[in-house]
């Protein structure tokens, strides 16, 4: 059923639930005007992402969703603070340990630290997926660094080391938050090697089809790194048929879900990307 093409009726139920996820994030951003009152958090960028969870679990609808897109938008204000506002590695570290702070339970010191308060108390009580979260969240932010001393002041790495730190891209946070909020089934260890193939996926499914955006502003970008765009299509095709092998024995909701976020940002970013001002 999760893998069936939907059908007019069935995406005109995404549409709705999409719309109605969009007009939730945009209310959630709206009480953090100093993160998100910014021309590149525009509206498409609001209704894409909505999109993208609704489109990938149609079975779902917007009160199930809103874990995914409420942490989703958090992490693309964090990301915007680490890629594009920070000036050293000092300010760097800071602002993660700041985070890492509030999701061990510490006050919030800042909007985006407010924010990850919310996530942090709209978890459910289980001590064992309240840690699940936070090293999910852990691994977000090592990554995030390591990526930032790349960046910013080199070594370049490899490739492989660069798939390597996929972690940085925020999808494994954003599906485990999606995960706990809708019934965390499956064995835990199969659904995170599921998790961490499918993000591998989606880290050069956006590197491709950003390229000429990361090299405005200054990104990584697997295509910067020795290799041309036939090698990471033979990649990512290769990480594809792993990534679906891997998701076949999870629960179909899960399972699914992954295998259609994917597909969807295969479809998607071969045409547009989430950040809004045109470049």
């Amino acid at each position: 059923m999760v893998n069936d093409l939907l059908n007019a009726r069935s995406c005109g139920v995404a549409a709705a639930v999409g719309g109605q996820s969009q007009r939730r994030m945009r209310a959630w951003a709206q009480k953090y005007p100093g993160l998100y009152d910014k021309p590149e958090f525009d509206p498409a960028l609001f209704g894409t992402l909505a999109q993208a969870t609704a489109f990938s679990g149609p079975w779902y609808d917007a009160d199930q969703l809103t874990a995914a897109n409420k942490t989703c938008l958090w992490a693309f204000g964090l990301d915007w603070l680490v890629d594009y506002q920070a000036q050293s590695e000092e300010e760097v570290g800071a602002l993660l340990a700041r985070v890492a702070s509030v999701a061990d339970g510490a006050e919030p010191e800042d909007e985006l630290t407010a924010f990850l308060a919310e996530l942090r108390d709209d978890l459910p009580p289980d001590p064992a997926l309240r840690a699940i979260w936070r090293e999910e969240l852990r691994d977000m932010l090592d990554g995030m660094a390591l990526e930032w001393r790349w960046k910013s002041r080199g070594p370049r790495p490899s490739f492989e080391e660069y798939l390597d730190n996929a972690d940085n891209l925020g999808f494994a946070f954003v599906f485990f938050a999606h995960w706990i909020a809708n019934g965390a089934s499956g064995e835990l260890a199969e659904v995170r090697k599921a998790s961490r193939a499918v993000q591998q996926v989606i880290r050069l499914l956006n590197d491709l089809g950003t390229y000429e955006r990361d090299l405005q502003w200054g990104d990584l970008n697997a295509l910067l790194l020795g290799v041309d765009r036939p090698t990471v299509e033979r990649k990512v095709a290769e990480l594809s048929a792993e990534a679906v092998r891997l998701l076949e024995p999870l629960p179909p909701e899960h399972g699914g879900y992954m295998r259609r976020q994917m597909e969807f940002c295969g479809g998607f970013y071969g045409v547009t990307d989430y950040w809004g001002v045109e470049f």
